[in-house]
């Protein structure tokens, strides 16, 4: 499926029997308890967070769930999580330095929240919270972009000493047919706006902003969800390992180093 556009490679990103979240915590985790609520508003349903062993390790997960079903897209609010879902995830990954936990990140959203609600509650300040505290945790962290990378909403559980995508996910600021609005006055030049942005795994690995892309099955991910999951805990376990060793003080320079080379360019 090589010869696929970027556009094309958007449908698949968002194609609705991809594995989700809780699909890959089945396949590769055990024993997994789920945390509730950021102590401050309440329980954002759109993301969730908790503990679970993966492969004998003790680790904590954060994730953002779509749904399947028309019920299940209104109460998971179609993976756009709210000021209090980025809230409750840094909780949890606040409770995972304390026990000195590795975070994995599983990110698949077109987007944070737009809703005045969410802009009232803060939305923008939640995030920009989370940027900076995951910067300085003290421990390992694993982001996977599984499907959609939608911007803020995506980045605000993003930064990690590891960033993955898998093949046909995809990592961008907008989502092409907004772009198109915006640039065309309409949404029909989607396909020439999704080229453009580059946000397939391979122009993004190309440019330093992410570290590693997961094959997909044939035909993509949601054809095989127990085979994707394989694939990326192959990738997950290699990468704990190589950062298991790495001291505080160099994983957290190494993470800044990472982050601060991003967008550094010479003419």
């Amino acid at each position: 499926m090589q010869h696929l556009s970027a556009y094309e490679k958007v449908q698949l990103a968002r194609h609705p029997q991809r594995p989700y979240f809780l699909d890959y915590v089945q396949h590769l985790c055990t024993d997994f308890i789920e945390v509730h609520g950021d102590r401050k508003f309440g329980d954002d349903p759109a993301i969730i967070g908790g503990f679970a062993f993966f492969r004998g390790q003790p680790v904590c997960l954060i994730g953002i769930q779509k749904g399947r079903d028309t019920k299940q897209k209104v109460y998971r609010n179609f993976g756009m999580p709210k000021p209090e879902g980025y809230r409750k995830a840094l909780r949890v990954m606040k409770l995972a330095e304390k026990f000195r936990l590795p975070i994995l990140t599983f990110i698949d959203t077109p987007g944070a929240y737009p809703g005045v609600d969410a802009e009232e509650r803060g939305q923008a300040e939640a995030i920009a919270f989370n940027l900076r505290e995951m910067s300085i945790l003290r421990v390992p962290i694993l982001a996977t972009i599984t499907g959609e990378g939608g911007s803020g909403g995506a980045l605000a559980i993003g930064v990690g000493d590891r960033v993955n995508m898998l093949e046909y996910s995809i990592y961008s600021v907008i989502a092409p047919e907004a772009c198109s609005a915006i640039l065309w006055r309409d949404q029909l030049h989607a396909s020439e706006a999704a080229e453009a942005l580059r946000l397939i795994p391979e122009d993004l690995k190309r440019f330093g902003l992410i570290d590693e892309i997961i094959p997909e099955p044939d035909g993509g991910a949601h054809n095989d969800h127990a085979g994707i999951a394989k694939r990326l805990g192959a990738v997950l376990e290699g990468q704990l390992k190589e950062l298991k060793d790495a001291s505080t003080e160099k994983l957290l320079e190494l993470r800044y180093q990472k982050f601060r080379a991003m967008g550094v360019f010479g003419e």
